[in-house]
């Protein structure tokens, strides 16, 4: 665009006939349109002053919106950046709760315990396994049980590495986990239904089941210790054969949002 161009022309030649207007009534110190006309060509006279500072003023006015632009931009940076680190201390500060609240829960007077943080979950969406951050470097083997707060029975340690390991569910169709109910003594084996629940079969016909009675395991087969919480008693029947009598359990914990788990070494 033309620095002279039609329009500002037109502008300077107002300006100017202002200016001599504006000189001349100044020289007399009672002339009554002095007052009107300073007040009529204020814009115009600051508009003027801005310019009458040369290329150099003007280049200066634009340098200053470019630094507080730049500054804009650094203080966002900033701002975003303590934001991210607000947010890391709120999470470990949460992840510490829970490690207090787990400690106090842990059954450390009956059980060696490795406490561990859940690093991965089943990629598959089933739930039925998860890894954790301690491994055979920490002493955990294959076979060792999982649980979480005051003794409630999760799965068990079935693949271990160096410094991870791989805890299958209970809720897996695979785990089998010799089991009875506390109030009776009725034994049986707690086995897991594709991520459901859990279902409590091989109990003999003698022995009396009633809902809401809870499982513990029992102890037999030695790789998972008597008397970790699996579950409460749900519907009753009868196994396909009619031989033996079989329930459905209610898990003791929902696993899907669970951060860390005890592993029993000894």
């Amino acid at each position: 665009m033309p620095m002279f161009s039609r329009k500002n022309l037109k502008y300077l030649s107002i300006t100017g006939v202002l200016l001599i207007v504006i000189f001349a009534s100044l020289r007399s110190d009672n002339n009554p349109l002095k007052g009107a006309i300073l007040t009529v060509s204020s814009p115009f006279l600051k508009t003027f002053r801005i310019f009458s500072g040369g290329v150099s003023g003007f280049f200066q006015f634009m340098g200053s919106i470019g630094d507080l632009k730049s500054e804009n931009e650094k203080l966002v940076g900033e701002n975003q950046s303590l934001l991210a680190q607000n947010n890391r201390l709120k999470d470990a500060e949460k992840e510490n709760q829970t490690l207090r609240q787990q400690l106090d829960l842990a059954p450390r007077k009956n059980f060696d315990l490795e406490a561990s943080f859940v690093i991965a979950q089943d990629p598959q969406g089933l739930g039925n396994y998860f890894l954790i951050d301690k491994g055979e470097n920490s002493g955990i083997k294959t076979g060792m049980a999982a649980i979480v707060s005051n003794g409630i029975l999760i799965g068990q340690v079935t693949e271990s590495y160096s410094s991870s390991a791989k805890v299958t569910l209970i809720t897996d169709p695979s785990s089998a986990v010799n089991a009875e109910v506390q109030s009776s003594g009725a034994k049986g084996i707690v086995n897991g239904e594709y991520g459901l629940g859990l279902k409590m079969g091989m109990i003999s016909q003698t022995d009396v089941l009633s809902e809401g009675d809870t499982v513990i395991t029992s102890g037999l087969g030695g790789k998972i210790p008597r008397g970790l919480t699996v579950g409460k008693i749900g519907q009753v029947g009868q196994s396909p054969d009619k031989l033996f009598q079989a329930a459905s359990v209610v898990p003791a914990i929902d696993v899907s949002d669970l951060r860390m788990v005890f592993i029993i070494k000894k």
